[in-house]
C-alpha cells in the first residue's frame, strides 16, 4: 500500500474534545470497558509477538506464496486458540502464479570482485545456474543501432545507461505529523480531484513514455537473443536499500501468462558505478544467479476470516469489521507493509475476547491477499458477500462499519472519515479518551490506496486510520529493509487499543454508523 490523500471539504469543527461526555455529547460511551481494553492493549499486549511470527518466521508473503499459506495458516490457529469463532481460509478466487526465491548472488568479479545486493523482481525467472557473465551497456541514445545491438545480447546482462547524479538527503528518514500538519488535516478544503483521471495519466505516461517504451523493447529482445539477465536500477531507495515489487509486464502473476525474464533490482550506488566502469572501457565481469520457482499448481486465493459473534439478539446479524492485507513483497518480511496493520488486527480479536466484553453486534476480522495487485482479495470478498449499492446482497444492509490499518508502524494520530461528514462527531467522541494517547484529529480527507477503498467503494462506511509516517515512504514501504526491526512497539500497542475501542464502540452502539 502507498497511501494519497484527498482532501474534500472544510468542516469547522475541532480536531480535538476535552473529554468523552460533553453537552454536546451524541455517543454512550462505556468507560468501563475502554479501561479494560486499555489496559489489555497496552499492558498485556502480544502484538509484537504476532508480528515476530508474521515476518520472522513466515518470511515474505507473496500472494500465493509458500510464505503467505505459513502466515495465513499461522494465523488461522491463533485465532482459534484465542477463542475467535469460524477462523478459516476463505477462497475469494484465482489470482495466479505462485512464485518463490530460492537463490540470488550477484558479484562483479572484474576488474576487482565486489558482492552486489540484489533481488529478483517477483514472477521473473531464474538463470539456469551461475552464470560468468559480462555487461553489455545500451544508450537509449542508441535505439536507431537496436538491430546491431542484439546481437551482442546472447549470454550478457542487460544494463540500461544512466547518468544519474546521487543527491543527499538532509531530511530525517523517521518522522511524526506536527501540530501543524494535524490541525490541516482536521480543516480540510474541499477540492475535487479526479483520482481516476490521475491515475489514467500515470498509466499512459508509463505506456507511452519513450525510455520506457524502449527499455521494454530491450527487454523483449534480450529474452528472445539469449541474454542471461537485465538489471534494473531502484526506482526508490537510498543508502543500499532496494525498492523491489514484481516483474515489468502487467499480471505477470496471471495463470496465462508467461514465465516473465529475468529482472534483478539492485542498488542505486552499484548500478551507477557499474555504468561508469563499462562506459570507461574497462571490461566487466560477472558471477550472475538467481533461482525461483513458479507454479500454476493452485491458482485459487485466499483470505483469513474470522468472527466474535454478537450477543444482542436484534443486532447480531450485523456486522463490524476489521481488516488489514497480509500480503507482501519478497524484498525483506513486509514488517510495515503490512504485518503490521495485520498483527494490529489480530490483537484487536485477541483484546475483545481476552477482555470478555461482549458486543452487540458480530465482529469479524478479514486478512487479505492480493492487495498489492489491486485490493483483490478485499475487493473480491466484498463483491461475493455484500455486494454493491446497486446490487447490494443480502450482507450489504446489516453491514455497519471497516476498520483498517496500512500506513505502517506509526502509532495512530486520528481518522480520514472519507468525505463522511455524519461520523465526524462521533468519532470526535470515540477518541476522546485517547487525547493522552496522541489521537485526536478527524478528517474528513479520503486516503487511498488500501482496503477500505473496497468497502468505500461500494457504498459502505470503510476507514483508514492516520498514522505517523515514521519510515514508511523513505525507508521501509516495498523495501529490503520492511523487517522486523522497524516496527515500534509503543506505537503498535497504542495503535491495537485505539482500533479495538472504535470496534467496540461501533458493536454496541444502537445504530449502525451512518453512510455517505
Amino acid at each position: 500500500m502507498r497511501k494519497v490523500i484527498v482532501p474534500f471539504m472544510l468542516l469547522a469543527m475541532a480536531s480535538t474534545i476535552v473529554a468523552a461526555q460533553t453537552s454536546i455529547s451524541v455517543e454512550k460511551l462505556d468507560l468501563d470497558a475502554l479501561k479494560k481494553i486499555r489496559v489489555e492493549g497496552m499492558e498485556k499486549s502480544k502484538v509484537m509477538e504476532t508480528a515476530f511470527y508474521l515476518t520472522d518466521v513466515s518470511g515474505p508473503r507473496l500472494t500465493n506464496s509458500p510464505g503467505y499459506k505459513r502466515a495465513a495458516d499461522w494465523a488461522v490457529q491463533q485465532l482459534k486458540k484465542w477463542g475467535v469463532e469460524n477462523a478459516h481460509l476463505e477462497a475469494w478466487g484465482d489470482f495466479g502464479k505462485s512464485w518463490e526465491l530460492q537463490k540470488v548472488y550477484v558479484a562483479m568479479t572484474a576488474p576487482y570482485y565486489k558482492p552486489i545486493m540484489a533481488f529478483p523482481k517477483a514472477w521473473t525467472k531464474g538463470t539456469n545456474g551461475l552464470q560468468q557473465t559480462e555487461i553489455l551497456l545500451i544508450d537509449p541514445k542508441d535505439s536507431a543501432r537496436i538491430e546491431e545491438i542484439k546481437l551482442l545480447m546472447k549470454g550478457k546482462i542487460i544494463l540500461m545507461s544512466r547518468d544519474d547524479v546521487y543527491k543527499q538527503s538532509f531530511k530525517a528518514d523517521a518522522s511524526r505529523y506536527t501540530d501543524q500538519e494535524l490541525d490541516s488535516m482536521a480543516n480540510a478544503v474541499n477540492k475535487q480531484v479526479d483520482t481516476a483521471q490521475q491515475r489514467r495519466m500515470r498509466e499512459n505516461f508509463m505506456r507511452n513514455g519513450g525510455p520506457i517504451n524502449f527499455i521494454n523493447k530491450v527487454r523483449d529482445m534480450a529474452e528472445k537473443e539469449g541474454a542471461v539477465a537485465m538489471f534494473s536500477i531502484t526506482p526508490r531507495g537510498h543508502d543500499g536499500t532496494l525498492f523491489v515489487q514484481g516483474a515489468a509486464i502487467r499480471s505477470a502473476f496471471n495463470k496465462d501468462a508467461p514465465d516473465a525474464f529475468t529482472d534483478i533490482m539492485i542498488g542505486t550506488e552499484d548500478y551507477l558505478s557499474l555504468c561508469r566502469i563499462a562506459k570507461s572501457g574497462v571490461p566487466v565481469k560477472l558471477d550472475v544467479e538467481s533461482a525461483t520457482t513458479m507454479s500454476n499448481a493452485n491458482i485459487t486465493a485466499y483470505n483469513v476470516i474470522a468472527e466474535i459473534p454478537g450477543t444482542d439478539p436484534k443486532l447480531k446479524n450485523e456486522i463490524v469489521m476489521v481488516g488489514a492485507h497480509l500480503d507482501s513483497w519478497q524484498g525483506a518480511t513486509g514488517a510495515t507493509d503490512n504485518a503490521a496493520g495485520s498483527a494490529v488486527m489480530l490483537e484487536v480479536m485477541r483484546i475483545i475476547k481476552q477482555t470478555g466484553l461482549k458486543p452487540r453486534r458480530t465482529i469479524r476480522i478479514g486478512l487479505w491477499s492480493g492487495e498489492e495487485q489491486g485490493l483483490l482479495g478485499s475487493r473480491a470478498y466484498v463483491k461475493n458477500t455484500l455486494g454493491a449499492a446497486n446490487e447490494p446482497k443480502p450482507g450489504y444492509e446489516n453491514f455497519s462499519a471497516y476498520f483498517n490499518i496500512d500506513n505502517g508502524t506509526g502509532k495512530v494520530r486520528g481518522i480520514y472519515t472519507q468525505g463522511n461528514e455524519k461520523v465526524m462527531p462521533i468519532f470526535a467522541e470515540w477518541l476522546a479518551p485517547f487525547k493522552d494517547l496522541g489521537a485526536t484529529t478527524v478528517t474528513v480527507s479520503n486516503t487511498s490506496g488500501t482496503d477500505h477503498q473496497s468497502f468505500d467503494g461500494a457504498g459502505l462506511p470503510g476507514f483508514q486510520f492516520i498514522q505517523d509516517p515514521i519510515e514508511y515512504d523513505t525507508r521501509t514501504h516495498h523495501t529490503t529493509m520492511d523487517s522486523y526491526d522497524h516496527l515500534i512497539a509503543e506505537d503498535l500497542k497504542q495503535i491495537s487499543t485505539i482500533v479495538a475501542a472504535f470496534v467496540y464502540n461501533a458493536a454496541v452502539r444502537d445504530e449502525k454508523l451512518p453512510r455517505k
